[in-house]
């Protein structure tokens, strides 16, 4: 493992001022060849300007290559494909492709700060800056379990202690996770710009599963995907700084189906959506009461007037998988304990 790469950990002595600007420049470097505007504290843009015309180019085969996804986002949107196909849908929701990837540690804690300042304010957490590092204050720092708990029927048994959820609802939630209001795509580091970029921001992740044992097996790990939108990119700072940077995924090295002796063969993807808490259970799918079946009634899978929320306009999860060994999740609020229990629901 690059400890550098993955948790942060290298050379103490590197001048911290200079290693600041040089991950500014990275930012701005990979804003520009997603086509979002640039954000420096200075206007020193001399970089980009010189390479404006390679970028543009960068830029232009990855319109090109819009409709392709990366290996471990390939295998995770075909178990939707597969999943969701006995729905005659119209289209099934797809995973964004154009994001802003995480793929080396650091850059998700500096982007969650605006550029320039120490501190950053939104609805959903306030981060500030700190000497240890950073510290991020999400607007729920506590949950309860009661209820919060669904899975989308049509894959495995759903235990009678979760939620099970009609397999249309699930479809509607996911397309639904995938389109944010813009103000939760605004990335937090470029917040006071008069035009601020706005894009998901996505993760990769290798938690390790099976230690190795020496002369008998070698260490295993399994591949998690994180999309969320820019807004939350603190929520991303937190769960790679326990798990550790999985790289980038498109870069055939952090492949984990190229890497058989190491993989366990699963793949997670976690979605975060937290605007969802506002659709209706009519929004989503949810029969009425009169056509409802008993589960769904002691569930709250149903509705009587059309205003009711979704799960009371509570947060939740929800979780869809099968044998195949993909699971994919989406989460309902940006409370961080989720994030880092969604990773050990997925391991075990």
């Amino acid at each position: 493992m690059d400890l550098a790469q993955s948790l942060g950990l290298g050379d103490q002595t590197e001048d911290a001022q200079l290693k600041q600007q040089n991950l500014h420049l990275y930012i701005n470097l990979k804003l520009a060849s997603n086509g979002q505007p640039q954000c420096f504290p200075d206007k020193d843009n001399g970089m980009l300007t010189t390479a404006h015309d390679m970028l543009r180019n960068y830029l232009e085969k990855n319109r090109q290559l819009s409709s392709s996804y990366y290996p471990a986002d390939q295998r995770i949107q075909d178990f939707l494909d597969r999943y969701l196909a006995d729905l005659d849908l119209d289209s099934i929701p797809s995973l964004p492709t154009m994001t802003f990837e995480l793929d080396r540690h650091g850059i998700a804690r500096e982007l969650s700060i605006t550029m320039a300042e120490d501190e950053f304010h939104s609805d959903y957490v306030a981060s500030y800056r700190v000497k240890q590092g950073v510290l991020h204050n999400p607007v729920n720092d506590r949950r309860t379990t009661k209820g919060s708990f669904h899975i989308a029927e049509g894959g495995l048994p759903v235990p009678g202690d979760k939620k099970q959820v009609p397999k249309n609802t699930f479809a509607t939630l996911l397309e639904h996770a995938f389109n944010p209001p813009d103000s939760l795509l605004e990335l937090p580091y470029c917040s006071k710009q008069s035009d601020p970029a706005k894009m998901f921001v996505s993760l990769l992740l290798k938690p390790i599963v099976c230690p190795e044992i020496p002369g008998v097996d070698a260490e295993k790990t399994m591949e998690i995907r994180f999309f969320a939108p820019g807004n939350l990119v603190s929520n991303l700072d937190f769960v790679e700084s326990i798990f550790g940077n999985g790289g980038n995924p498109g870069l055939p090295q952090y492949d984990a189906a190229l890497d058989v002796e190491h993989w366990t063969g699963h793949s997670g993807c976690v979605i975060l959506a937290p605007h969802l808490v506002g659709l209706t259970k009519q929004a989503v799918g949810l029969p009425h009461w009169d056509d409802a079946t008993q589960r769904q009634r002691d569930e709250g899978m149903c509705w009587k007037q059309a205003d009711e929320r979704y799960n009371d306009g509570q947060a939740f999860k929800i979780l869809a998988r099968d044998a195949s060994g993909v699971i994919v999740s989406i989460l309902a609020d940006n409370y961080f304990g989720y994030c880092k229990k969604e990773v050990k629901t997925h391991i075990s």
